[in-house]
This record gives C-alpha cells, sequence and structure tokens, in this order.
C-alpha cells in the first residue's frame, strides 16, 4: 500500500474528494492540519487513515515532526502534497528535505512561483508575454514605462492571485506605490508589467507521470480579478462547453516547457481584447501565470459539473494506477455569478432560485474573508448554449439603474471572446526585460468556501 501524505486536507472544504478518491484507490491517505479532528467534516474524517493535528501549518519544524512520526509509523513516504498555491513551497521543502520524488523540489520553486522566471519558460514554449521590469526606483520605473506607456501592473514577483496587484495610470499612482512599497514591503520583489487588454482563459489539465494529459478542460474570466477586487464588482467566469484548440494547443506547450508530471494544474492566458503591437492582434493568446495545483474555490466542482465526469477521481486514479477510467460526459457551459451587496438587483434570490431551479448547481453565501474577489452571493449552474448562459448572467446581474439593453450587448460580447475562431498561437516577440471509476460529482449543493483567509480562487 502506498503512503499519501495530504497537507490541509481540510482546506479548501472540498478536497476531502481528493482524500476520499485516493483512499477508494487503496491509497494509505495520512492528512496533516491544525483543525482540530472533532472539527474536521465526517466526510474527511472517513477519508483519511490518520491525521496529525499540529498547531500551526505555518511551523514548518511542527509539520517536519508530523512527517517523520508517519515515516516511523508507516514507513517510507510515496507523494505528499496539498494542491494548494499557499502551500506550494512548504510541499517541496518537505519532499526535499525526506527525499519524496514524486513531485517537485526546493530547487524547482523559482520557475514556478517567480513570475519574472516564468517568461523564459514560456518563450521555449514559443508564447508572447508582457513584457516586463523589476521594480527599483522612480526612474527605473519611467524608463520602462516610457517604453511601454501607462497603465502598467505591479504586483509581488512571488504572489498568489491578485493579491496586493495594482494597476497605475500616472506618474502620481507611481510615486505613492514606490512609497508604500518602501514603508510596507521594502523587502518584497514587485515585478511591473505592460498592461494587456484581455480577458483571462485557463488551461486546467490532469498531467501523468509521462508528462501527457488525461483530462483537459479551462475557465474563461471576462472581468480581471484585480478589477472586481479594486471596483468592488460583481463576479463572474464560466467553464467553456469545449476548450479551444489554441489553449490546448498553448497549454500542452506549457506542459512540456516546464516538465510537468503527475499534477493537477491550472495555467492562466490573456486572450486580447484588442490588438498591441507588442503582443499581437485581438483573439491571440499571451501568457499570464502557471498554478502548478488545482484552480481554486468552487472550480473543481464546477468542471466535474461542465464534462460530467469526476475530476477528484481521475487524479486519485492518475496518482494510484498512472491513468483513469473515468467517463467524460456530455459537456456545458458552467457558469459562476458572484453578486456583491449593496446592489439594486433586478431579480430577489427567491426569483433567480426559481426560475432556475433546474440548472442551479451550488449555491450559498460567501464568506467575508474571500467576498473581495468573489462577491457576496454566488450562484453555480449549467447550460447547454452560450445564448441560455448570457440570459443567466444578464437575470442574475441585472440592476434597476442603468442601460440594461446596452450592459447586456456589451455582456454578450465579452463572452463571445471565450469561444474564438483563431486556431494559432501568438508570434514569438522579443521577450527579454524591456528594461534589462466512480459515479460523477451531482447537483447537490456543494459547500465551497470557509471563513479562513488562505485562499480564495484564482
Amino acid at each position: 500500500m502506498q503512503n499519501f501524505i495530504f497537507i490541509s486536507p481540510n482546506f479548501p472544504t472540498n478536497y476531502w474528494q481528493f482524500c476520499r478518491e485516493l483512499k477508494n484507490d487503496g491509497m494509505n491517505v495520512l492528512g496533516i492540519g491544525d483543525q482540530p479532528y472533532d472539527e474536521l467534516k465526517p466526510e474527511l474524517k472517513d477519508s483519511l487513515n490518520e491525521y496529525y493535528k499540529v498547531g500551526s501549518l505555518e511551523n514548518y519544524d511542527e509539520v517536519y515532526r508530523a512527517v517523520a512520526f508517519f515515516i516511523f509509523k508507516y514507513g517510507r513516504i510515496d507523494w505528499l502534497e496539498s494542491n494548494n498555491e499557499y502551500w506550494l513551497e512548504r510541499d517541496a521543502a518537505l519532499r526535499t528535505d525526506f527525499h519524496i520524488t514524486s513531485g517537485f523540489q526546493t530547487e524547482d520553486m523559482p520557475r514556478i512561483k517567480y513570475k519574472s522566471k516564468m517568461k523564459e519558460y514560456y518563450r521555449k514554449a514559443g508564447i508572447a508575454t508582457a513584457r516586463y521590469h523589476m521594480v527599483d526606483d522612480l526612474n527605473g520605473c519611467k524608463a520602462f514605462i516610457k517604453q511601454v506607456g501607462y497603465p502598467v501592473v505591479v504586483k509581488p514577483d512571488n504572489g498568489v492571485g491578485a493579491s496586493d496587484t495594482h494597476k497605475l495610470s500616472n506618474d502620481e499612482e507611481l510615486k505613492t506605490f514606490l512609497a508604500c512599497k518602501a514603508e510596507d514591503h521594502p523587502d518584497v520583489s514587485y515585478i511591473m508589467e505592460e498592461f494587456v487588454r484581455a480577458e483571462v482563459n485557463s488551461y486546467d489539465a490532469i498531467i501523468d507521470a509521462s508528462g501527457n494529459p488525461i483530462f483537459e478542460a479551462g475557465n474563461v474570466s471576462p472581468m480581471s480579478i484585480m478589477d472586481i477586487v479594486n471596483d468592488n464588482d460583481n463576479s463572474i467566469y464560466y467553464i467553456i462547453k469545449d476548450l479551444p484548440e489554441d489553449t490546448r494547443a498553448a497549454g500542452r506547450a506549457v506542459v512540456k516547457s516546464f516538465g510537468v508530471k503527475s499534477r493537477f494544474v491550472h495555467f492562466e492566458f490573456f486572450r486580447m481584447t484588442e490588438n498591441q503591437a507588442s503582443m499581437g492582434e485581438k483573439g491571440q493568446i499571451v501568457a499570464l501565470e502557471v498554478n502548478m495545483r488545482p484552480c481554486g474555490g468552487f472550480t473543481p466542482d464546477m468542471i466535474n459539473f461542465a464534462r460530467s465526469t469526476n475530476v477528484y477521481k481521475i487524479w486519485a486514479d492518475m496518482i494510484a494506477f498512472g491513468g483513469t477510467d473515468m467517463p467524460v460526459g456530455e459537456h456545458y457551459y458552467c457558469p459562476f455569478a458572484g453578486r456583491r451587496d449593496g446592489k439594486n438587483f433586478v431579480y430577489s434570490h427567491e426569483q433567480i432560485m426559481q426560475k432556475y431551479q433546474k440548472n442551479i448547481k451550488m449555491v450559498d453565501r460567501i464568506p467575508d474573508a474571500l467576498s473581495g474577489a468573489m462577491g457576496n452571493q454566488m450562484y453555480v449552474a449549467t447550460f447547454s448554449t452560450r445564448e441560455e448562459m448570457e440570459q443567466f448572467y444578464s437575470d442574475v446581474l441585472a440592476v434597476t439603474d442603468g442601460d440594461a439593453a446596452a450592459a447586456q450587448a456589451a455582456l454578450s460580447q465579452v463572452l463571445a471572446l471565450g469561444e474564438p475562431t483563431t486556431k494559432a498561437l501568438t508570434p514569438k516577440p522579443n521577450l527579454s526585460p524591456a528594461v534589462r471509476p466512480t459515479t460523477a460529482v451531482t447537483k447537490t449543493p456543494t459547500r465551497a468556501v470557509t471563513k479562513t483567509s488562505r485562499k480564495g480562487r484564482k
């Protein structure tokens, strides 16, 4: 029996399903977390062979001792994983220290965690990226901006999601950012990039031990998470019914370039919404960033709904057997809509639930800790056509003020970008720094958010 250590199996709260499928596949599933055992979900308790509680997962020595205890009790550890962006470096350190060779090691972290390091591997894959500059001083930043123009985007080089991401539109905002950085984050390295006018398309895949995809899907985020947070707006993204071929080709090229094996991945790409001379034409793919873990929040469940399958089982089968016989059924669009409190919506919650009772798969209030990027009230549904999905978004997000017809037309145009006719990858520009077998998940609502602030969707 293979031993699998799952770090933080209680968060995200839907991750118990990974543990369940591992255990169903005959793995010895050992959990390490900082939540008291009595507070774990019954489903998670049933999915673990043993659970070791530490005082804090932030304390490396405690987690190290927990792994050592499991080795003493059960022998060699075959796998150690959290499937969580927040713990990727911790996972790699533990694998390195205990000679667990089935995943990334500490030496692999720079290329998969630092946005500036990722660009070299995108170049190898033949995919364009935004021009960039490592933030230094006012003169250095202004020299870069002189080449690319305002606005620019600044964010931590090693960051998670859209946290601490800012769009700077003039010299005053640049000076304010540099002053705040000097005062609050003097030791944090920030990357500055030219602003890309685009929506975000993702490649979500499960990759086997030979580096080949055994499952592929993708989602579309028509609205920037950065803008949602900064503008206090509603949140929308959706699993696309059929993965565009250019997204598939880009995703597979990145898998090969980064040397990905035995992982669930979430790669993000820009799809240009207008021509930009430095990167390409409207509709083309430009690299954003790689995430060597599943897309966060509700997305694994949404993929299940959109593909009539079970990605938790597909991933576990890949770990246990190297492949899967889990079928993929009918394809659907699966939209997420996050309403923001304080807006005057045309339709009440009850009216939405009544109209879409046959389509709704998940519904819940989103905890305040995650609401910045996801709204306050969430709905997840499935539809066979994009027109039905457009109407759903129109109904859920309609407000009593403003031009509803214009808003609907704009929404339709934005959603249409997710299904391009282009098949080719973006031509490669100069990428150097400018300045230097179970059943599918059912429609039972899944509670996939918690009050903890460790991470929301990305």
